[in-house]
């Protein structure tokens, strides 16, 4: 039966590819906003979509057939709205205006937030004292206090009314909901009290209580607690708000390093121009102090380049003709001529925002845990208040204590925290990694960072610079070591063997400027031999004869080390050991590794005798060492371990490493690489510096403790809240503090990831 059903099958569909877009939302508020609009759009046949609160963004992927539009439609039908991010315009050649030269304007939003809470503070706090202090309050007062409180109930709270009634309208309930039902049924029954209770009676008296008492209803008002909850709900918003801001600024100022405009050289002179203008292949002069406009090429000149707002690395590199340049750096020294290899989107600062930017913009495992619970968190809360107002009810006898602790559960229990708690800290925590030089791809790397035990490190360019360079000189008894190495350099510079030019270049930096040479021949697979100061002169492998016991012995001690030896006229004078030079912060970065609880483990093609030479100088351990492994093989390696229960984070640099990097649990690629490594990578480290992959886990694992700290928070908040305000020990007022500063305690928790270093 089964052959059969295998059978008759019919063939799967090919899957459809999907297109990307995101959307900046507007009207979200709290983490249930964001909720139901994700809910919403992946109902859509073949969607998928993030929605992230702190960023107010949506990632959405959707198949052929589904348009941007439906998918705006769909957010816009929810109650909220959705637009696509305009497309880059090009600098305009004009000069600045006044406020472009004073700084970027001030967020609209957050101008008008401030100007509500401005006035809604100065109206509430005369309302909440008149309430509070009975010294105050003359025959009377109660009118001068709903007059107060009045405009801040109706035009105050007007964005918790709107957003409350646009969720009605579509059947769902947010934390504006439980503001708006809250402070309008205080409101609602003050003036009730008032014009048709006693409480609008000369003489009427009133007093602050922090629990809930039994109490005549027709003579309580709650002005403060509707002006006061107003005040303090939209203080907090306005707080939280400002320190979204400051949590995205690390990216804002990434995406505004680069230059704005640049010298380019056309028809022998030079043209100043828009940086949205320059081309691939065009050549453009950097000044000092002046910004390189975009990734390109030295032709001409040479400086040193600060490239500390990009890697974080404070050490200027120097940079001659040939060296690669990064856009957005800082030319420190003499002039320069680039010529342009990638522009806009294509750069390295443009490919890093990107990356940090889809990195807020998702979502760890935690935050959907908490967007699910925010989801039907609202509705259970307003079941709660109904069921608190009838059990005071039935026990208590008095409706105005029992209206007083179905208020406090309304306010209370608003779930906003829960919504911030990871992306904010994601944010920061992105943007700071972005201004040390740390790229993490996504918030579920993170995870991976706390379970890794084990990092393999693959040696060429990652503990080694991947170039050869000259170590030792041995010299035979009677013989120079210049002579030796200006024989060798000579003879050297003449061949195009990564070896010989490091010996070459070794030579000339130890022994000066290097003799001519004559009759150069290059002796496959044993070396080469010329004429030099009228000398035959070899190098490479002995030829004829033997060599001194005290060269003998140099050579066999030469571990890890290609060792030649160096003959004039027949007679070995020397021998001279070439290597891959290690890093020099090789030895640092595997302590800290070590440090973090981590097993360094070596991986490297290499033979047996180089790999066991640069573990024992950088501190691993030699049963750690993995060597003589084909490029294919390293995935396998990877496994091996992965087999032995072990968390495997992998660095690497090369397109042989890609695989091996995907692999593993936590894949981490040096900047410096190529970019197959780079893409198949979780975290990418800018700098060619080994210690920041200690950094890099340093930084994550903070983050993924910040995000589970603000969660904990969150939920203990909500969790101890709603019982006492319940029970009646809570004051609606006191409950509308306690929950506006929770979300501001979570936003300022994460920003401390600011200071990490």
């Amino acid at each position: 039966m089964t052959s059969t059903t295998a059978e008759t099958a019919p063939a799967e569909a090919p899957i459809a590819a999907l297109s990307e877009v995101e959307l900046t939302i507007g009207g979200m508020t709290c983490a249930s906003c964001a909720a139901r609009v994700e809910k919403k759009l992946n109902r859509l046949d073949g969607v998928t979509a993030t929605v992230n609160f702190a960023t107010e963004k949506a990632k959405v992927a959707y198949p052929l057939g589904v348009q941007v539009s439906d998918l705006i439609a769909t957010v816009v039908k929810t109650g909220y709205t959705a637009e696509e991010p305009p497309p880059p315009t090009p600098p305009q050649e004009e000069p600045p205006t006044e406020s472009s030269a004073e700084g970027p304007a001030e967020d609209p939003e957050l101008v008008s937030l401030r100007q509500r809470l401005t006035v809604s503070v100065l109206l509430a706090v005369p309302v909440i004292l008149l309430s509070m202090i009975p010294a105050l309050q003359f025959d009377n007062w109660q009118w001068l206090a709903l007059t107060l409180a009045a405009p801040v109930v109706v035009w105050g709270g007007l964005p918790f009314h709107r957003a409350a009634l646009t969720n009605a309208r579509h059947g769902a309930a947010t934390m504006d909901t439980l503001v708006s039902v809250g402070t309008l049924s205080a409101f609602g029954w003050s003036l009730w009290a008032l014009f048709w209770g006693d409480a609008g009676m000369p003489g009427m008296r009133d007093e602050f209580r922090l629990t809930v008492e039994r109490m005549d209803g027709a003579s309580t008002i709650y002005l403060e607690v509707a002006a006061g909850v107003i005040a303090f709900i939209l203080l907090g918003r306005y707080l939280e708000a400002r320190s979204k801001r400051r949590a995205g600024a690390a990216l804002r100022a990434l995406m505004e390093l680069g230059a704005k405009d640049v010298t380019v050289l056309r028809d022998g002179g030079e043209v100043r121009i828009p940086v949205a203008r320059l081309a691939v292949g065009d050549r453009f002069v950097v000044r000092p102090g002046e910004k390189i406009a975009t990734d390109g090429t030295v032709l001409e000149g040479s400086s040193a380049v600060d490239a500390s707002m990009l890697t974080g690395e404070s050490v200027p590199v120097d940079v001659t003709a040939g060296s690669s340049v990064t856009g957005a750096t800082v030319n420190a020294g003499g002039r320069l001529v680039v010529e342009a290899t990638r522009v806009g989107a294509d750069t390295q600062l443009a490919r890093m925002a990107r990356l940090v930017e889809d990195a807020q913009n998702g979502k760890a495992e935690v935050q959907r845990l908490a967007d699910r619970i925010s989801g039907i968190f609202v509705p259970i809360v307003l079941l709660i208040a109904l069921g608190t107002f009838a059990v005071w009810l039935a026990v208590a006898g008095g409706s105005a204590a029992a209206f007083t602790a179905a208020v406090a559960v309304l306010i209370i229990a608003c779930p906003c925290a829960l919504g911030l708690a990871t992306p904010t800290a994601l944010m920061v925590g992105t943007g700071r990694g972005a201004q040390l030089g740390i790229l993490i791809k996504g918030p579920e790397v993170l995870e991976s960072t706390r379970r890794v035990d084990t990092v393999v490190l693959d040696k060429t360019g990652t503990v080694t610079t991947g170039r050869m360079k000259l170590q030792e000189v041995y010299v035979a008894d009677g013989a120079a070591e210049k002579d030796v190495l200006r024989l060798a350099g000579a003879l050297e510079h003449a061949s195009e063997h990564p070896i010989a030019q490091a010996i070459a270049a070794g030579a000339q930096e130890r022994a000066g400027a290097l003799w001519e040479v004559e009759d150069f021949e290059n002796v496959p697979g044993l070396g080469v031999r010329g004429r030099v100061a009228g000398h035959d002169v070899t190098v490479g492998r002995l030829l004829h004869g033997a060599l001194p016991d005290e060269l003998a012995r140099a050579k066999d001690e030469a571990e890890g080390r290609t060792a030649v030896v160096v003959t004039r006229d027949g007679v070995a004078l020397g021998v001279v050991t070439v290597a891959d030079a290690i890093k020099e912060t090789s030895a640092e970065a595997v302590r800290a590794l070590r440090a973090l609880g981590l097993t360094p483990v070596l991986l490297t093609g290499d033979n047996r005798a180089v790999a066991q030479a640069v573990a024992r100088a950088v501190g691993i351990d030699s049963g750690n060492v993995v060597a003589e492994v084909l490029p294919e093989d390293k995935v396998a390696v990877v496994k091996r371990l992965q087999g032995e229960g072990r968390t495997v984070a992998m660095v690497g640099d090369g397109v042989n490493d890609a695989a091996a990097l995907a692999t593993a649990d936590l894949g981490l690629a040096m900047g410096t690489g190529t970019d197959a490594a780079i893409e198949a990578s979780d975290l990418t480290l800018v700098r060619g510096d080994l210690r920041v992959a200690a950094d890099a886990i340093r930084l994550s694992r903070r983050t993924l403790t910040t995000i589970k700290g603000n969660l904990v928070w969150a939920f203990g908040y909500n969790v101890a809240a709603l019982p006492l305000a319940a029970a009646g020990l809570l004051n609606p007022m006191i409950a509308g503090a306690a929950m506006a500063f929770s979300s501001v305690f979570v936003v300022t928790n994460s920003l401390r990831l600011r200071t990490f270093s």
